[in-house]
């Protein structure tokens, strides 16, 4: 499969241009060092440039989507490149455009979606990450392809086959979901939008060494499925990427070339893996807690900020743990479901209460679990020490590229992000730091300096 056209290489992208890696991903060119054979993945054509002006006609025309064109944008999307799409799309048939009032990505929005879309033959859409998520999900649903004009690199979901949708119930959940046949990134465009959009994905990328963490500790601890397929092939672009931080910040076209390599290779992961949890563990724990409880005190931030902020906090809780020689010990777990469903409500606290009880220890798991830490945590503690960056580094990192520290530069109060932090392990089925340290009697008090 085709992934870039011929272009002119600008000389601080990588070598091979803004796809080289991934073409050879898409094309079936790349082995996988877990499985011995070529990669196969769900997608057509990603293309990266400096500017896709003038070729956007030709990109769709190549997806063979369909006759009738049906362009997706909100009213930013829109000014930003969707009517300059569509006008493009007009030479390939006739062009029909839909355009969102301030989506959210829930189900009553994909209900919506779902009805403005009932006769549409080839849908592109034009957005970043609730444009994209929206369209997937309601394409995925009807098995129809479609394809997606990046306007922001804000989140890595563009190439993921997951959809972000909050439920009726108001819980937040990734939703299997489709591949775009098409990925299409005008770094012109991206590098123009607004910048706080750019450091959100900037923190989306910065996530890989917490959640790595997490991930191989619960791999070793309670032998969850593990991968380093997808660390593997971003690391080169990830400490490019964070060389480059402080060109978030000034939107610069190379900073957001690499960002949207690393966004866009973590995507990939997931084709791998058939999961997210290489980019996503107790870092998105807290940010979806937010999502779903803040409620009326809900700032407006978008997930990629919470989550560096919550990268940070999660940082330094597994410092804590990694600068010990000694092992935790856990005891049983205590978590009061009557407490839960006071602060997420009847429905949602007994759906997660049952998603959770894989990682809930009585006390003769609470002891098996201790002689394995005694065993391991030696090894275990070099091992993650391997996947570790230094916290203050992780802080210049976001703050040169821009992106909230603390719960006061969202917006939130302090006390609802102590909440989260504290209590978002009762949503999800993954076992992070969060869950050791809630089991040792520690995280209390951790979660009493987090603000």
């Amino acid at each position: 499969m085709e992934t870039s056209r011929q272009q002119t290489i600008a000389a601080d992208a990588p070598e091979g241009g803004w796809t080289t890696l991934i073409d050879d991903i898409l094309a079936g060119n790349w082995v996988n060092p877990e499985t011995g054979s070529p990669a196969t993945v769900p997608y057509e054509r990603i293309v990266i440039e400096e500017s896709l002006d003038g070729a956007e006609a030709d990109l769709v025309a190549s997806l063979r989507l369909g006759e009738r064109f049906t362009v997706v944008a909100d009213e930013r999307t829109w000014d930003a490149m969707g009517g300059r799409v569509a006008s493009a799309l007009k030479s390939l048939g006739p062009v029909d455009t839909v355009i969102l009032d301030h989506p959210h990505a829930d189900m009553a929005a994909v209900n919506d979606l779902d009805e403005r879309l009932a006769k549409a033959d080839a849908v592109v859409a034009v957005g970043s990450g609730t444009i994209n998520d929206l369209c997937k999900f309601v394409t995925g649903r009807t098995n129809r392809r479609y394809a997606i004009f990046a306007t922001a690199g804000s989140m890595n979901g563009y190439t993921s086959t997951t959809a972000s949708i909050t439920l009726e119930n108001g819980l937040k959940v990734s939703l299997p979901s489709h591949a775009p046949a098409g990925f299409f990134v005008d770094l012109a465009v991206n590098a123009a939008a607004p910048r706080h959009l750019s450091a959100a994905g900037f923190a989306d990328c910065l996530v890989r060494s917490v959640a790595q963490i997490d991930w191989w500790m619960s791999h070793r601890l309670i032998g969850s499925v593990y991968s380093s397929v997808p660390y593997m092939i971003q690391d080169a672009d990830e400490r490019a990427l964070n060389s480059c931080a402080a060109g978030i910040a000034r939107g610069s076209i190379s900073a957001n070339g690499y960002l949207h390599r690393v966004l866009t290779l973590c995507g990939l992961g997931v084709s791998f893996t058939g999961m997210s949890n290489h980019g996503s563990m107790g870092e998105h724990q807290v940010s979806h807690y937010i999502d779903c409880f803040a409620g009326e005190g809900h700032p407006g931030t978008l997930h990629g900020q919470q989550v560096g902020v919550a990268t940070l906090t999660m940082a330094r809780l597994q410092r804590i743990f990694l600068d010990s020689d000694k092992p935790p010990v856990i005891g049983p777990t205590r978590i009061d479901p009557a407490d839960m469903a006071r602060r997420m409500g009847d429905d949602i606290a007994a759906q997660c209460y049952a998603e959770i009880q894989p990682k809930i220890f009585d006390e003769r798991s609470a002891a098996e679990m201790n002689e394995r830490l005694a065993e391991l945590w030696p090894t275990l503690r070099q091992e993650l020490e391997a996947f570790a960056l230094p916290v203050a580094q992780m802080e210049q990192l976001l703050r040169d590229a821009g992106g909230p520290m603390t719960a006061a530069e969202l917006g939130l109060s302090g006390g609802f992000y102590r909440e989260a932090v504290l209590h978002c392990r009762e949503m999800r089925n993954r076992y992070t730091f969060l869950d050791i340290a809630a089991d040792t009697g520690m995280l209390e008090d951790f979660v009493a300096g987090e603000a």
